[in-house]
């Protein structure tokens, strides 16, 4: 590759990052500025629950319809109807304040952003150098935290009972697109992906499989009722914009180093540490939570880092059982879509909880349901064989993202002195 096609191509990878980034940020602000709004406007936290489930569930479904439309339409044509319906989306929360009405336009909302995400990543994909993938995505899990907690902010520029804030993260969505359409990216080729059996993952890694499930349940009631707790247990708007970007930035910062861990002890150990980890802290949390602003934001860094870690550390487990590349993109598409039904249950269940028992049962409700993978580390840890040490894959910090992207995890590049390996008689 000559210096002037390498140099287009980073451009071109940059561009990418930068209008998703662009994107990320009024999502951020989106998804913050809802569960403050519908507080204002009186919406029980049963409905916010469910309207914010919403989003998740056109999320999974958009994981199913996207695919079809990029077969039948094309990439290009894909992400122009798709932004388009996503901007102005956002706009009409503000045009019309209606629990239903909100409910219908998170599932549109999930379905676009998905559809965005999905054909960005295509082109990530298409342009992404083999030697230089791990790097790009670890570039695109630090470009989705970094936008997701720089949105939270936003909060903080306008009048959040208004349309201002609305209309600023409808023109972030559609800032996002220039970028991206401003760059000659030759559209990918439309792939298909055959189904994955979700039972077939419970039986191969049943800590893995349950592990997503309950990373998604505890993910889904932070990033639905989040700002609905902060603001519950009285905080400001600072005070909720610093509570929520405190959690994402303790993902961004405390993966890696988890994830290294996990390189050098057994993966099942780290997951059932870290899930009794973020147990404890969710329960401090409850403890300090009407008592001191910098411990509860304290708690929500450690937690937000130990919270994070549950789903990357389940799709390494889950890695480590298998041996070729298509069997990992296969069971890690399983295990997003597992992670998917969970975020939709999360706000489901903990909405109606927050109106039976006050704010606190958020932190109580994800203490709870980490203890409980906890627990099923533990049995796994006394009654299944563990995984060799060298059989173990290597660690990428994850985040909530869509199938396309899996493809360039360096894990999917199997060594070939592993693929024949035996594996332990017994699941993970």
């Amino acid at each position: 590759m000559t210096s002037r096609n390498r140099n287009r191509m980073s451009g071109t990878i940059a561009m990418l990052l930068l209008g998703l980034g662009a994107l990320l940020v009024g999502n951020g602000l989106l998804g913050t500025l809802l569960g403050i709004r519908a507080r204002l406007e009186g919406f029980t936290n049963t409905s916010i629950g469910a309207l914010m489930a919403a989003y998740f569930l056109g999320y999974v479904l958009g994981t199913f319809l996207v695919p079809i439309l990029i077969r039948r339409v094309g990439h290009i044509r894909t992400f122009a109807a798709l932004a388009a319906m996503g901007s102005i989306s956002v706009l009409c929360y503000g045009l019309v304040v209606h629990p239903v009405a909100w409910a219908v336009l998170r599932v549109v909302t999930g379905i676009a952003v998905l559809g965005v995400y999905m054909v960005v990543e295509s082109w990530l994909n298409e342009q992404t150098p083999p030697s230089v993938r791990g790097r790009v995505f670890a570039m695109y899990m630090v470009v989705t935290l970094v936008g997701l907690a720089a949105g939270q902010y936003l909060i903080l520029i306008g009048d959040t009972g208004a349309l201002t804030l609305f209309a600023i993260a409808s023109m972030l969505f559609t800032l996002g697109l220039v970028p991206i359409a401003a760059t000659r990216i030759h559209a990918p080729q439309p792939q298909t992906t055959p189904p994955v059996s979700l039972i077939h993952l419970f039986w191969r890694a049943p800590l893995a499989a349950c592990g997503a499930f309950i990373a998604g349940i505890v993910s889904g009631a932070f990033w639905s009722l989040g700002a609905v707790f902060a603001q519950r247990v009285g905080l400001s708007e600072e005070g909720i914009a610093l509570f929520m970007s405190a959690t994402i930035l303790g993902g961004a910062f405390l993966q890696w180093p988890i994830g290294r861990l996990s390189d050098h002890y057994s993966r099942r150990f780290m997951l059932t540490l870290v899930s009794f980890s973020a147990a404890l802290v969710a329960l401090l949390a409850l403890r300090v939570m009407h008592e001191s602003l910098t411990a509860l934001i304290a708690c929500a860094f450690l937690y937000g880092g130990l919270m994070f870690s549950v789903y990357s550390l389940s799709v390494a487990l889950m890695n480590d059982r298998l041996t070729t590349r298509w069997e990992v993109l296969d069971a890690t598409r399983g295990l997003l879509l597992i992670f998917g039904i969970g975020s939709i249950a999360g706000p489901a269940i903990g909405g109606p909880l927050m109106d039976w028992f006050g704010p606190g049962t958020i932190p109580a409700y994800s203490a709870v349901t980490l203890g409980l993978l906890g627990l099923l580390g533990l049995v796994r840890l006394v009654w299944a064989k563990p995984i060799p040490l060298i059989a173990q894959g290597r660690f990428m910090p994850m985040v909530r993202t869509t199938p396309v992207v899996l493809e360039m995890l360096s894990q999917t590049d199997v060594q070939p002195e592993l693929e024949d390996m035996p594996l332990p008689a017994e699941e993970a």
